[in-house]
C-alpha cells in the first residue's frame, strides 16, 4: 500500500456533522433490518444497492468477521449499522485511507458512537461563556469494523473489534441512538399530511406511535420530528419568499410611507422580514407605551413563522405596530429585528414589552431596549405549566386555583414568596426544574414585581385583550404564504371597523351615571366609553371603602383604605394635599392608567369632587388621537370652580391642622392661638360680605387704613381691577361661544369622516367579495 495515505473523517453516520452529544441531527446511511438476514457458512456478499444477497438461513445473531465481503463501502456501513442497532449502540465513519494516484477511498474504519474523546478546542471555548454545555459522550470504546477496497472492485473486513467499555442500549431504547434516527418515506408522508392539518409534533409523534405500535418502532424521536418539520417548512418558504418581498414592493409603490427590511440580501432566497403600514406607524405615535411582541406563530403547529408587534388604543382593543417573519431566529436576528423595527417608529423606544418566555428574546430586547420594562407573557407561562405539570393537575384538582391564586392575588412581594415556598413544599415540587426557571424569572412575569409599570391593562387579575393577538380568527395553522395575504388584509379591515364603531359609540351616545358626583360626569366626558365604564366601577366600589387617616408629616398625608369590616386588609393610600396627587400601594394607575376605587375614596373623603388633570390619560380619552387635546376641562367654568374649591379648602384644611397642633403645645400658646383665629374670623367674615369687592394682595386681606389718601388709592385700584375683571369675564364669554362652535364644527367634521370611513370600508368589503 505504499501509493496510499491515512486521511481522517470524523462526521457521524453518511458524512453528517461531528459534533459530539448532538442528537439532534439525523443520519441518513442506508438502513437494512434484521429480519431481512439469513444464516449462511459460505462468505456473505452484500450488495452495493441495499439489497442483501444471501443463502437461505437464519442470521439474526450474525457477527462481522474479517474476510467478510461486501459490493461497496456504503454497503459494509449498512451491515456494521444494522448489527449496532441489533447489539445496541451507534456508530459512526471514523477515518478513511485514499489512494494518492485518483484520490478514490480504498480504505474505511467505522467506530462505535463512544470512541476516542471529546476534542477540547481551547482556542474556540477560552473567549465566550458555553451557555449549555453539552454532554460528554465519548469514552474511547474500542469498538470498530475496518474494510478495505480489492482489486476487484468488492470490500472485505479487515479488522473487527467486538468488545465495548461501557453499558449498551436495551432495544426498546435503541431508536434514541443517534444512527438509528432515520424518517421512513411513509413516515414523512404522514407528517406533511398532519402538518398541514395543523398539528403540531407532539400530537402527530402521538400518531405515529399509534400507528406503528410503539415508539421503538417509529424509529425516531419527538426531535427528529420537530426537526424535520422545521425543515419542512423552511424549504415550502423557500418557494413562496419572493411573493412576499413582491408584495411589500407593491405596497411601498402605492404609498412611500409603507416600510419593509430585509435582513441580508433580498436576492437570497429566504431571510427575515419586517414590515409596518403608514396606519401601524402611526397608531405607534399615540399607543406605543406598551408593545407586545407576539409569537405564538413561531411554533412548528404554524406553518408561518409569522411574530406581529401589537399594542392597544383608547378602547382597549389591540392594534397593530408592524409585522415580521421569521426564518432564521437566532439572537443575532432578533436584534437585527428589534432594532429594525425601532428606527420603523422613529426610534422611540415603548415604556414595556411583553413577549413569550424565551431566553434569545429576553437576550436581545436586553441589548436593544436596555431602559424598556420586559416582562413574559402571563398566560403563555400557565399555559406551559398545564403541560409541565400535567401530572400534578391530575393528582391534586386543587393545585391549578392555589397556582393561580399565588400568582394573581398576592398583594406585595413578601406574600407572594411566601406562598410561593408554602405551595410548592405542600406538593413537593422544591426540586422541579421547569418551576425553578421559572421562579428565577418571577420578577419579569409574576403580576406583584410588575405594578409599578405602565402595561395598558384594564386588570392586574384578567387578561387584556392586547393578550389577545391580532390575527386570531384570521391565521391559523394550516394558513400558508399564498393565503396569508388576503387574511392579513381582511384582519386590518374587521380591527379598523371595529374601532370605528367603537369611536361612534364615545362621541354619539351618552353612558348612564350612576352616581351624582361630578367626577363622574367629567370622566364620562373625556374618556372612550370602555375606559368609563372600567372608572365607573372603581367609582361605584368607592361606596363599599372606608379611609381613616394613619399619618401627616405636613406634606403627605397617609390614609388606610379598607372595606366595611376588613380593616386587616388595608391598602395604604399617600396624598400630598397641595399637589393634588394621591399613590396606592396597589399601584393600579402605574399598572393601568386608571385611578383604582383606593385613591378615589381618599379624593371622596378629602373633598377632591373632580379628578386631577393628571390622573387622566391622554391615550385613553376620546381625544387620543388629535394632535390638539381640546381639554374641556379647563374651559369648563364649573370644573374650574370645583377644583378651585377643593385646593382652597384642602390647602386651609391642611394649614390648620399644623396650626392646631402648634397651638395645644401650651395654655400660652393656646391662647394666642385663639386670640388670632378670632381675629382672623372677622376679617374672613369681612371678606365674605364684601365677596369680589375686597383687595387680595399677597394672599391677605388688606385692612382699612387710617390714611384717606391710601383708601381712595386703594378705591381706584378696586375700581380699575373690577373693570379689568369685568373686561375679562366678557372676553371668556366670548371664547366660550368661539369654543362651542369650533367643538360643533369639529364634531360635524369627525361625523362626516366617520360616514367616509364606513361607506371606504363596505365599498373595500364589496369589491373584494365581488373578486
Amino acid at each position: 500500500m505504499d501509493s496510499e495515505v491515512l486521511e481522517f473523517d470524523i462526521g457521524l453516520g453518511g458524512g453528517s456533522s461531528g459534533r459530539d452529544g448532538d442528537e439532534d441531527a439525523m443520519d441518513i446511511s442506508h438502513h437494512v433490518d434484521e429480519e431481512d438476514m439469513v444464516d449462511s457458512p459460505l462468505p456473505v456478499t452484500w450488495g452495493g444497492s441495499g439489497e442483501i444477497y444471501l443463502p437461505e438461513g437464519d442470521l439474526l445473531d450474525l457477527e462481522p468477521y474479517e474476510g467478510m465481503e461486501f459490493e461497496s463501502e456504503e454497503a459494509a456501513k449498512a451491515f456494521y449499522n444494522s448489527y449496532a442497532r441489533r447489539v445496541g449502540f451507534s456508530t459512526r465513519v471514523s477515518s478513511s485511507r485514499r489512494s494518492r494516484r485518483d484520490g478514490a477511498i480504498i480504505q474505511r474504519q467505522f467506530v462505535c458512537a463512544k470512541e476516542g474523546f471529546r476534542n477540547l478546542n481551547e482556542k474556540r471555548t477560552k473567549d465566550r461563556e458555553i451557555k449549555r454545555p453539552r454532554t460528554i459522550t465519548r469514552v474511547g470504546c474500542k469498538a470498530s469494523l475496518s474494510v478495505k477496497m480489492q482489486d476487484s472492485g468488492k470490500w472485505v473486513v479487515s479488522g473487527f473489534v467486538k468488545e465495548h467499555n461501557h453499558e449498551l442500549v436495551p432495544p426498546d431504547q435503541v431508536h434514541c441512538l443517534r444512527s438509528h434516527r432515520q424518517i421512513s418515506g411513509p413516515a414523512k408522508t404522514l407528517i406533511d399530511t398532519l402538518q398541514a392539518a395543523g398539528m403540531g409534533p407532539r400530537r402527530i409523534m402521538s400518531a405515529l406511535i399509534k400507528e406503528y405500535g410503539g415508539i421503538s418502532k417509529v424509529g425516531f424521536t419527538e426531535v427528529d420530528c420537530r426537526n424535520y418539520m422545521r425543515n419542512n417548512r423552511q424549504r415550502s418558504l423557500e418557494g413562496e419568499f419572493q411573493l412576499l418581498l413582491d408584495y411589500l414592493k407593491q405596497m411601498q409603490a402605492e404609498n412611500p410611507n409603507f416600510f419593509y427590511a430585509v435582513q441580508g440580501d433580498e436576492d437570497q432566497s429566504t431571510g427575515n422580514v419586517f414590515w409596518a403600514d403608514p396606519k401601524a406607524r402611526t397608531n405607534y405615535t399615540y399607543f406605543g407605551d406598551t408593545v407586545t411582541f407576539d409569537t405564538t406563530y413561531r411554533s412548528n403547529r404554524y406553518r408561518l413563522p409569522f411574530a406581529p408587534f401589537t399594542g392597544v388604543n383608547h378602547h382597549g382593543q389591540p392594534v397593530l405596530f408592524g409585522c415580521a417573519f421569521l426564518i432564521n431566529e437566532s439572537e443575532a436576528s432578533f436584534v437585527w429585528l428589534f432594532k429594525t423595527w425601532l428606527m420603523a417608529m422613529s426610534g422611540r423606544p415603548p415604556v414595556s414589552i411583553t413577549t413569550d418566555h424565551d431566553a434569545v428574546i429576553r437576550s436581545a430586547i436586553n441589548q436593544v431596549f436596555p431602559e424598556t420594562r420586559h416582562r413574559f407573557c402571563k398566560w403563555h407561562i400557565f399555559k406551559k405549566c398545564q403541560e409541565k405539570l400535567s401530572h400534578v393537575f391530575l393528582q391534586h384538582p386543587h393545585f391549578e386555583a392555589e397556582f393561580h391564586k399565588c400568582v394573581n392575588l398576592t398583594e406585595s412581594i413578601e406574600e407572594f414568596e411566601s406562598c410561593w415556598l408554602s405551595l410548592v413544599d405542600k406538593y413537593e415540587l422544591r426540586d422541579h426544574e421547569w418551576l425553578q426557571t421559572i421562579y428565577a424569572a418571577r420578577r419579569q412575569w409574576v403580576p406583584v414585581y410588575l405594578r409599578d409599570t405602565f402595561f395598558a391593562e384594564m386588570s392586574i387579575t384578567q387578561r387584556s385583550d392586547s393578550m389577545n393577538s391580532y390575527f386570531d380568527g384570521y391565521v391559523n395553522a394550516s394558513t400558508n404564504l399564498n393565503q396569508f395575504f388576503k387574511l392579513y388584509e381582511k384582519a386590518l379591515e374587521s380591527r379598523n371597523e371595529k374601532e370605528v364603531k367603537a369611536d361612534y359609540d364615545t362621541m354619539n351616545t351618552s353612558p348612564v351615571l350612576k352616581t351624582p358626583s361630578p367626577m363622574e360626569r367629567q370622566a364620562s366626558e373625556l374618556y372612550t366609553r370602555k375606559l368609563f365604564m372600567r372608572f365607573q366601577e372603581e367609582l361605584v366600589g368607592t361606596l363599599t371603602f372606608m379611609a381613616s387617616k394613619a399619618d401627616d408629616d405636613g406634606e403627605i398625608i397617609t390614609y388606610q383604605v379598607s372595606k366595611y369590616g376588613e380593616d386587616h386588609k388595608a391598602y395604604c393610600v399617600k396624598f400630598n394635599v397641595l399637589e393634588m396627587k394621591a399613590s396606592c400601594s396597589c399601584q393600579m394607575f402605574e399598572f393601568s392608567g386608571l385611578p383604582c376605587r383606593h385613591v378615589l375614596t381618599v379624593f371622596r373623603v378629602t373633598n377632591v369632587l373632580t379628578l386631577p388633570s393628571h390622573y387622566m390619560l391622554k391615550r385613553w380619552t376620546r381625544n387620543a388621537k388629535s394632535s390638539v387635546m381640546l381639554e374641556e376641562r379647563s374651559n369648563d367654568a364649573y370644573t374650574n370652580y370645583l377644583e378651585s374649591h377643593t385646593v382652597r379648602y384642602n390647602t386651609l384644611r391642611h394649614e390648620a391642622f399644623k396650626f392646631v397642633d402648634q397651638g395645644a403645645k401650651s395654655l400660652d400658646c393656646y391662647n394666642v392661638a385663639v386670640d388670632a383665629l378670632q381675629e382672623a374670623a372677622k376679617k374672613v367674615a369681612v371678606a365674605a360680605k364684601n365677596d369680589g369687592k375686597t383687595t387680595m394682595g399677597n394672599g391677605r386681606i388688606r385692612g382699612n387704613s387710617a390714611s384717606d389718601a391710601n383708601r381712595a388709592n386703594s378705591d381706584d385700584m378696586d375700581k380699575k381691577i373690577r373693570e379689568l375683571n369685568n373686561e375679562l369675564n366678557f372676553a371668556s364669554r366670548k371664547c366660550e361661544v368661539y369654543r362651542a362652535n369650533l367643538l360643533s364644527v369639529l364634531k360635524d367634521i369627525e361625523d362626516h369622516k366617520l360616514q367616509l370611513s364606513i361607506k371606504v370600508q363596505n365599498i373595500k368589503i364589496s369589491m373584494k367579495d365581488s373578486l
